[in-house]
């Protein structure tokens, strides 16, 4: 049967309600246009003007706002989407319509079937160009050279380890350079993260400390024992392709109703390898020279990228204490320094602060990395940040240039969720346990956490609800318990 209308879907890659609303339009083989907003996230804003959410998938049948999963669902328990199927088929769409993606005339069809639009492969799914950096070279000589050995120093052996007056006159001998040249050398090299000092006390220098190859250093980093030999390209360019990659990967192994995704299936897939050997150039990425809209961007899409990647090489965690040893030693290589996901989420996103459960702050006052963290607590970060529980928020994709229009709508798309419930007659707020964890990051007390909530939450019958508890102060506060049930298949 030819399909007149048309139907559109907005939806983001790993959305398990985007999932099973395509999979219900599969079942009655009707042809859909799916908006990727990954893929073009200046249409959120159409998607938010033309019906008043931020959440997704939402739904039109011509010019006509179906709503999102549950009002297609409720529609099709009734027996009545059948009936809408029918009226669009018949009517072309009208002007005030959605329109398709720029690239798309018409969804295909096959054997009068309809066959779902692939995912356009985008920059990450292809191979990138490695200018080669002649500096990988080098290093490669030195540390086949007998200056890397174990140096001792107070009783403390460092294995690996060079020393940098040495360095100099080898590069002084070896390469023929003047002791300026060789120093200066030196010092190219770790700015651009091939050396470090031992304990990152020193910058390198004509003396006798000890340095280390960033590649001897032995840490569990995911990306620890993987080299990269290009030049580094801006550290916010490498996480947009990070998340580009494993949110493609992630979406193809998502079940059909959404609800698990298949780990064991992502450990074998030639693009997960791809991805892997990608996260390479994040171990010599500059991060210390980034604005707080590139560092946002950057670790959220890091952070997220960092747990499905541990997700599918070591398990996710399965009890409370395996909980806290998964977030405080899961880590990469990041600018030459290991992050784990609790110094991204804690040591930089908030500022410094304690993570839960724990008594100190990521970053001590002389720690090289504390100069990253933001200088303010950002709140919003917990709408976007992803743990790979059914009770965290769902991945979405984050950009140096829209991040703080990107939080926006994570943040409206969470709080208009049932992560906050009101009820007026038992004068009730019930919130997700996420607002009680960090509880400091929007208020010193339940009113202000309210206030906080009620400011961010998008115009609905549940915001002025809110809006009447907060006003009287005669409210009970209290808070779903977490599911921390892991979405695998």
């Amino acid at each position: 049967m030819a399909f007149a209308g048309r139907v559109v879907l907005f939806t983001i890659p790993g959305c398990k309600f985007c999932r099973q609303a395509k999979t219900l339009l599969g079942d009655y083989h009707v042809p859909y246009f799916d908006v990727d907003l990954s893929k073009y996230p200046e249409r959120r804003y159409e998607m938010k003007e033309r019906t008043g959410r931020s959440s997704v998938p939402q739904i039109f049948f011509n010019n006509r706002h179906i709503g999102g999963w549950d009002d297609i669902k409720a529609l099709h328990d009734e027996d009545k989407l059948v009936l809408l199927i029918e009226e669009t088929a018949e009517e072309e769409p009208p002007p005030d319509a959605p329109l398709p993606p720029p690239e798309i005339d018409s969804p295909p069809e096959e054997d009068g079937e309809v066959v779902l639009l692939p995912s356009q492969r985008d920059s990450a799914g292809g191979k990138r160009d490695c200018t080669p950096d002649e500096l990988a070279a080098l290093c490669k000589e030195i540390q086949d050279s007998s200056l890397v050995k174990t140096h001792t120093y107070h009783l403390i052996s460092y294995k690996n380890s060079f020393v940098g007056r040495e360095l100099v006159e080898w590069l002084m001998h070896r390469k023929s350079m003047r002791r300026e040249e060789a120093l200066s050398l030196g010092k190219d090299l770790m700015k651009r993260h091939f050396i470090h000092h031992v304990t990152y006390e020193h910058d390198f220098e004509d003396e006798y400390l000890f340095y280390r190859m960033l590649d001897d250093v032995k840490t569990r980093s995911l990306n620890a024992a993987l080299s990269s030999h290009c030049l580094p390209r801006k550290a916010v360019d490498i996480a947009d392709d990070l998340r580009k990659l494993i949110l493609e990967i992630y979406d193809e192994h998502l079940s059909p109703d959404g609800f698990a995704v298949d780990y064991k299936g992502i450990s074998t897939s030639p693009k997960f390898e791809e991805y892997v050997r990608a996260t390479a150039e994040l171990k010599r990425a500059d991060i210390v020279n980034l604005w707080r809209q590139e560092k946002l961007a950057l670790f959220i899409n890091v952070y997220n990228a960092l747990v499905i990647h541990a997700f599918v090489v070591q398990g996710p965690p399965t009890s409370t204490f395996r909980r806290l040893m998964f977030f405080n030693k899961t880590s990469y290589v990041i600018g030459g320094q290991e992050f784990s996901l609790n110094d991204i989420e804690s040591g930089i996103l908030r500022a410094n602060r304690r993570p839960v459960a724990t008594f100190k702050r990521p970053f001590s006052r002389h720690d090289p990395r504390l100069p990253i963290a933001l200088d303010e607590v950002e709140p919003r970060i917990h709408f976007a940040l992803v743990c790979g529980a059914k009770s965290c928020p769902p991945i979405k994709t984050y950009t140096a240039a829209n991040i703080d229009e990107e939080l926006k709508f994570s943040t409206e798309a969470f709080l208009e969720s049932d992560n906050v419930m009101v009820d007026l007659t038992r004068r009730e707020v019930t919130l997700s346990m996420i607002l009680k964890w960090y509880k400091v990051d929007f208020g010193s007390n339940n009113q202000q956490v309210l206030e906080w909530i009620y400011a961010h939450m998008p115009d609905s019958e549940k915001r002025r609800s809110l809006k009447s508890l907060i006003d009287s102060g005669n409210y009970r506060m209290k808070y779903f318990k977490y599911n921390w049930d892991v979405n695998s298949s």
